[in-house]
């Protein structure tokens, strides 16, 4: 009884609060987003079934000990390949918006195997680079890393771009926080940028088109240009205090996409204001400051780079999508953690948060000194 009362004592309340009011506010902006259609209320019954699911998961995550996953780093690696391939299992895989990145649960619901992946590539990941840090300030050391990242990153890559692009980030950042130097990382982020046209020709036709309306906001010829700039004006009309749950004219008029889902944002700045955004945008940054904080003071290094990984994924995806919403970042089709309508993206984030939790409970009253610290010259 003891070891429970102390366990729950050191559990991050504040980091444990945020999920649970962005899921909230997801569920009310979800039934305002889908009220009238036919499928109502099947998505906020999904949302809501989400995060009860999630919640569960999370509070299992939170119980188990994230070091115990360093052994089996290995199998996580294979699942994080096996589990992505299933969407190539005739009868299971689906293809939607362009992508066969969705598989068939029971005819119920969908589910996105990437997802899952962010979890299983993140604990693989955190395993190789704690047992060779020592490395990875050389070039030989984060040619390792990367050939023991890529085959996931371009497995991923290739079936869901915007999944992969999280996955690469995530490699980036956790390397980076593993101990690879500064010098070396410019060089390496040189040679990438040299490389963006390579990989443009590798992107499917919606992709490129997508690029082709970052690179070129005022082509109204682009399909995707329009859609940002009926996110700009949503968000815009919005103004300070918005029009009201339910009263959006740019949302009920249709010309919004993917309202549930990628450009949720731009319908809460349309409904709720400038205020609703911004609290939005001040609620992820308290999150993603308490997990900065257990980074610090986590106890080993393997949870730590856990910790760092699922850091760099929130990070990304919230500020690339809302990012997208304004016309400043290209359109990936990537969600924003907590909010947008998608089961599997709730689940997963509510365990990385689980995960994260567990590690500040376990976490030292001193601070365990390794970020950025790998020996080298």
């Amino acid at each position: 009884m003891q070891g429970i009362r102390s366990f729950l004592r050191h559990i991050d309340y504040l980091l444990l609060l945020v999920p649970l009011l962005l899921g909230m506010l997801s569920v009310i902006m979800i039934d305002s987003i889908t009220q009238g259609d036919a499928s109502y209320p099947k998505q906020m019954i999904i949302q809501i079934a989400a995060f009860s699911i999630g919640l569960i998961a999370m509070i299992v995550a939170i119980a188990v000990d994230s070091a115990i996953f360093e052994r089996f780093y290995l199998v996580f690696y294979a699942l994080s390949i096996l589990i992505q391939l299933t969407v190539f299992i005739p009868g299971l895989g689906l293809v939607r918006y362009g992508s066969r990145a969705w598989i068939n649960l029971l005819g119920i619901t969908t589910m996105q195997p990437s997802e899952i992946v962010k979890i299983t590539f993140v604990i693989a990941l955190a395993a190789y680079l704690s047992r060779r840090r020592d490395t990875l300030h050389t070039l030989k050391g984060f040619a390792g890393a990367f050939a023991f990242a890529l085959p996931i990153i371009g497995l991923v890559a290739y079936i869901d771009m915007g999944a992969g692009i999280i996955m690469g980030f995530v490699f980036v950042g956790m390397v980076f926080a593993a101990g690879l130097k500064g010098g070396l990382f410019l060089r390496l982020g040189g040679v990438f940028i040299l490389l963006i046209p390579v990989v443009y020709r590798f992107m499917r036709p919606h992709q490129k088109e997508r690029f082709e309306a970052f690179l070129h906001p005022d082509n109204t010829k682009i399909e995707a240009t329009y859609q940002v700039t009926q996110s700009k004006v949503a968000i815009g009309s919005g103004g300070l205090y918005g029009k009201g749950l339910g009263k959006g004219t740019i949302k009920e008029s249709g010309f919004l996409p993917v309202q549930e889902s990628d450009f949720i944002y731009s319908v809460i700045c349309e409904e709720l204001g400038f205020l609703g955004g911004v609290t939005v945008i001040c609620l992820y940054a308290v999150m993603l400051l308490r997990v900065w904080r257990i980074i610090a003071n986590a106890r080993e290094v393997f949870s730590a780079l856990i910790a760092a990984g699922f850091l760099c994924m929130f990070g990304f995806q919230i500020f690339e999508n809302i990012g997208m919403t304004m016309g400043v970042m290209p359109i990936t089709g990537i969600t924003l953690p907590f909010l947008s309508a998608g089961g599997s993206s709730v689940v997963v984030n509510m365990i990385a948060i689980g995960l994260i939790l567990g590690i500040g409970v376990r976490s030292r009253t001193r601070t365990y000194k390794y970020i950025r610290t790998a020996p080298g010259p």
